[in-house]
Protein backbone atom coordinates (compact mmCIF):
# COMPACT_ATOMS: atom_id res chain seq x y z
CA UNK A 1 0.00 0.00 0.00
CA UNK A 2 2.72 2.55 0.98
CA UNK A 3 4.67 1.21 -2.13
CA UNK A 4 1.15 2.55 -4.37
CA UNK A 5 0.75 5.66 -2.77
CA UNK A 6 4.47 6.83 -3.13
CA UNK A 7 5.26 5.24 -6.48
CA UNK A 8 1.55 5.22 -8.60
CA UNK A 9 1.18 8.42 -10.42
CA UNK A 10 -2.07 10.22 -10.14
CA UNK A 11 -2.63 7.71 -7.52
CA UNK A 12 -4.33 10.30 -4.95
CA UNK A 13 -7.61 10.60 -7.35
CA UNK A 14 -8.27 7.15 -5.99
CA UNK A 15 -9.82 5.70 -2.81
CA UNK A 16 -7.55 3.27 -2.05
CA UNK A 17 -8.79 -0.06 -0.47
CA UNK A 18 -8.54 -2.96 1.53
CA UNK A 19 -9.78 -6.10 0.67
CA UNK A 20 -8.02 -8.64 3.18
CA UNK A 21 -9.11 -12.32 3.61
CA UNK A 22 -8.00 -14.43 7.17
CA UNK A 23 -6.05 -17.47 6.31
CA UNK A 24 -3.34 -16.82 8.18
CA UNK A 25 -5.54 -14.72 10.96
CA UNK A 26 -3.97 -11.29 9.88
CA UNK A 27 -6.77 -9.77 8.19
CA UNK A 28 -7.35 -7.46 10.65
CA UNK A 29 -3.68 -6.90 11.08
CA UNK A 30 -3.22 -6.20 7.17
CA UNK A 31 -6.25 -4.02 7.05
CA UNK A 32 -5.32 -1.72 9.72
CA UNK A 33 -1.93 -1.66 8.06
CA UNK A 34 -3.19 -0.63 4.97
CA UNK A 35 -5.26 2.55 6.53
CA UNK A 36 -2.43 3.45 8.14
CA UNK A 37 -0.49 3.47 4.90
CA UNK A 38 -3.19 5.93 2.92
CA UNK A 39 -6.38 3.33 2.29
CA UNK A 40 -9.45 4.85 3.27
CA UNK A 41 -11.92 2.10 2.84
CA UNK A 42 -11.85 -1.24 4.39
CA UNK A 43 -13.94 -4.10 3.24
CA UNK A 44 -14.97 -6.18 5.96
CA UNK A 45 -17.91 -8.12 7.26
CA UNK A 46 -19.96 -8.76 10.43
CA UNK A 47 -18.49 -11.50 12.62
CA UNK A 48 -15.66 -11.71 9.70
CA UNK A 49 -17.94 -14.32 7.59
CA UNK A 50 -16.32 -14.75 4.57
CA UNK A 51 -15.30 -17.73 2.29
CA UNK A 52 -12.67 -19.83 3.30
CA UNK A 53 -11.41 -18.64 6.88
CA UNK A 54 -13.87 -15.54 5.88
CA UNK A 55 -12.72 -11.36 5.69
CA UNK A 56 -11.79 -8.65 7.71
CA UNK A 57 -13.98 -8.28 11.03
CA UNK A 58 -16.00 -5.14 11.72
CA UNK A 59 -16.06 -4.97 14.65
CA UNK A 60 -12.45 -5.99 15.01
CA UNK A 61 -11.52 -2.64 13.35
CA UNK A 62 -13.95 -0.40 14.90
CA UNK A 63 -12.53 -1.08 18.10
CA UNK A 64 -9.06 -1.18 17.02
CA UNK A 65 -9.25 2.18 15.53
CA UNK A 66 -11.27 3.42 18.73
CA UNK A 67 -9.19 2.01 20.97
CA UNK A 68 -6.17 3.73 19.32
CA UNK A 69 -7.04 7.21 19.44
CA UNK A 70 -3.48 8.89 18.66
CA UNK A 71 -3.92 6.49 14.47
CA UNK A 72 -6.20 9.43 13.84
CA UNK A 73 -8.70 7.31 11.98
CA UNK A 74 -12.48 7.74 12.60
CA UNK A 75 -14.82 5.42 11.17
CA UNK A 76 -18.12 7.11 13.34
CA UNK A 77 -20.05 3.75 13.80
CA UNK A 78 -21.91 3.58 17.15
CA UNK A 79 -19.68 0.95 18.47
CA UNK A 80 -22.78 0.47 21.32
CA UNK A 81 -24.68 -1.38 18.73
CA UNK A 82 -21.72 -3.96 17.65
CA UNK A 83 -22.49 -6.59 19.75
CA UNK A 84 -26.23 -6.75 18.80
CA UNK A 85 -25.27 -6.55 15.35
CA UNK A 86 -23.50 -9.35 15.41
CA UNK A 87 -25.89 -11.64 17.24
CA UNK A 88 -28.66 -10.68 14.59
CA UNK A 89 -26.26 -11.31 11.76
CA UNK A 90 -25.26 -15.00 13.57
CA UNK A 91 -29.04 -15.87 13.96
CA UNK A 92 -30.34 -14.36 10.47
CA UNK A 93 -27.91 -16.75 9.07
CA UNK A 94 -27.85 -19.93 11.42
CA UNK A 95 -24.06 -19.88 11.71
CA UNK A 96 -22.43 -20.29 15.23
CA UNK A 97 -19.71 -17.70 16.53
CA UNK A 98 -17.02 -19.32 18.17
CA UNK A 99 -17.27 -18.54 21.96
CA UNK A 100 -13.71 -16.59 22.02
CA UNK A 101 -14.13 -14.23 19.09
CA UNK A 102 -12.71 -11.17 19.71
CA UNK A 103 -15.03 -8.06 20.48
CA UNK A 104 -18.77 -10.26 19.99
CA UNK A 105 -18.06 -13.82 21.22
CA UNK A 106 -19.57 -15.02 24.19
CA UNK A 107 -16.73 -15.65 26.20
CA UNK A 108 -14.80 -12.00 25.78
CA UNK A 109 -15.87 -10.27 28.70
CA UNK A 110 -16.18 -13.47 31.32
CA UNK A 111 -13.55 -14.65 33.32
CA UNK A 112 -13.10 -18.06 35.22
CA UNK A 113 -9.96 -18.68 36.30
CA UNK A 114 -9.10 -17.38 40.08
CA UNK A 115 -6.17 -15.16 39.26
CA UNK A 116 -7.88 -13.29 36.41
CA UNK A 117 -11.26 -12.81 38.47
CA UNK A 118 -9.30 -11.66 41.65
CA UNK A 119 -7.54 -8.66 39.22
CA UNK A 120 -11.13 -7.84 37.47
CA UNK A 121 -12.81 -7.67 40.51
CA UNK A 122 -9.85 -5.37 42.01
CA UNK A 123 -9.21 -3.29 38.71
CA UNK A 124 -11.50 -4.25 35.13
CA UNK A 125 -8.10 -2.43 33.53
CA UNK A 126 -6.03 -5.18 35.19
CA UNK A 127 -7.65 -7.90 32.30
CA UNK A 128 -9.82 -5.86 30.26
CA UNK A 129 -8.63 -2.97 27.29
CA UNK A 130 -12.42 -2.78 26.27
CA UNK A 131 -15.15 -1.88 28.24
CA UNK A 132 -18.02 -4.35 27.49
CA UNK A 133 -20.62 -1.16 27.58
CA UNK A 134 -18.96 0.10 24.79
CA UNK A 135 -19.54 -2.82 22.39
CA UNK A 136 -23.19 -2.98 23.81
CA UNK A 137 -22.73 -5.96 26.41
CA UNK A 138 -24.25 -5.44 29.86
CA UNK A 139 -21.07 -6.42 31.67
CA UNK A 140 -18.40 -8.50 31.92
CA UNK A 141 -19.26 -12.06 33.49
CA UNK A 142 -18.08 -13.68 37.12
CA UNK A 143 -18.06 -16.77 35.86
CA UNK A 144 -18.15 -19.25 38.81
CA UNK A 145 -16.47 -22.96 38.44
CA UNK A 146 -14.31 -24.84 40.20
CA UNK A 147 -11.29 -22.99 39.13
CA UNK A 148 -12.85 -20.02 40.65
CA UNK A 149 -11.42 -18.35 44.21
CA UNK A 150 -12.40 -17.44 47.22
CA UNK A 151 -12.72 -13.31 45.95
CA UNK A 152 -15.20 -14.64 43.10
CA UNK A 153 -17.66 -16.73 45.13
CA UNK A 154 -17.76 -13.66 47.71
CA UNK A 155 -18.30 -11.20 44.83
CA UNK A 156 -20.96 -13.34 43.68
CA UNK A 157 -22.53 -14.28 47.27
CA UNK A 158 -22.27 -10.90 47.83
CA UNK A 159 -24.28 -10.23 44.68
CA UNK A 160 -27.19 -12.40 45.70
CA UNK A 161 -27.67 -10.96 49.30
CA UNK A 162 -24.65 -12.86 51.33
CA UNK A 163 -22.20 -9.92 53.00
CA UNK A 164 -19.59 -13.21 54.11
CA UNK A 165 -17.00 -12.45 56.78
CA UNK A 166 -13.60 -14.42 55.76
CA UNK A 167 -14.01 -17.50 58.02
CA UNK A 168 -18.01 -17.59 57.02
CA UNK A 169 -16.19 -17.48 53.17
CA UNK A 170 -13.71 -20.26 54.25
CA UNK A 171 -16.58 -22.59 55.15
CA UNK A 172 -18.94 -21.64 52.12
CA UNK A 173 -15.61 -22.29 49.73
CA UNK A 174 -15.11 -25.54 51.04
CA UNK A 175 -18.91 -26.62 50.44
CA UNK A 176 -18.47 -24.53 46.79
CA UNK A 177 -15.71 -26.18 45.92
CA UNK A 178 -17.03 -29.87 46.40
CA UNK A 179 -20.06 -28.60 44.41
CA UNK A 180 -18.25 -27.17 41.50
CA UNK A 181 -16.74 -30.37 41.37
CA UNK A 182 -19.83 -31.57 39.88
CA UNK A 183 -20.95 -28.99 38.34
CA UNK A 184 -19.50 -27.37 35.58
CA UNK A 185 -21.19 -23.52 36.10
CA UNK A 186 -22.32 -22.76 39.71
CA UNK A 187 -25.59 -20.40 39.21
CA UNK A 188 -27.10 -17.51 41.50
CA UNK A 189 -29.47 -20.22 42.79
CA UNK A 190 -26.84 -22.84 43.10
CA UNK A 191 -25.15 -20.27 45.75
CA UNK A 192 -28.23 -19.90 47.63
CA UNK A 193 -28.43 -23.68 48.40
CA UNK A 194 -24.12 -24.11 48.87
CA UNK A 195 -24.74 -21.36 51.70
CA UNK A 196 -27.89 -23.14 52.79
CA UNK A 197 -26.15 -26.50 53.32
CA UNK A 198 -23.33 -24.29 55.36
CA UNK A 199 -22.84 -24.65 59.08
CA UNK A 200 -22.56 -20.77 58.82
CA UNK A 201 -25.96 -20.21 57.86
CA UNK A 202 -27.60 -19.35 60.54
CA UNK A 203 -24.87 -16.74 61.37
CA UNK A 204 -25.70 -15.67 58.15
CA UNK A 205 -29.01 -14.49 58.22
CA UNK A 206 -28.80 -13.50 61.75
CA UNK A 207 -26.42 -11.08 61.39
Amino acid sequence: MKYLVENVKGIDKAILSCHCHNDLGLATANAIEGVINGARQIECTINGIGERAGNTALEEVVMVLKQHPYLDLETNINTQMLYGLSQLVSESMAIYTQPNKAIVGANAFAHSSRIHQDGMIKNRDTYEIINPKDVGVTDSAIVLTARSGRAALAYRAKNVGYELTKLQLDDVYANFLDFADKKKEVNDKDIHQIIETCKVYRQIISA
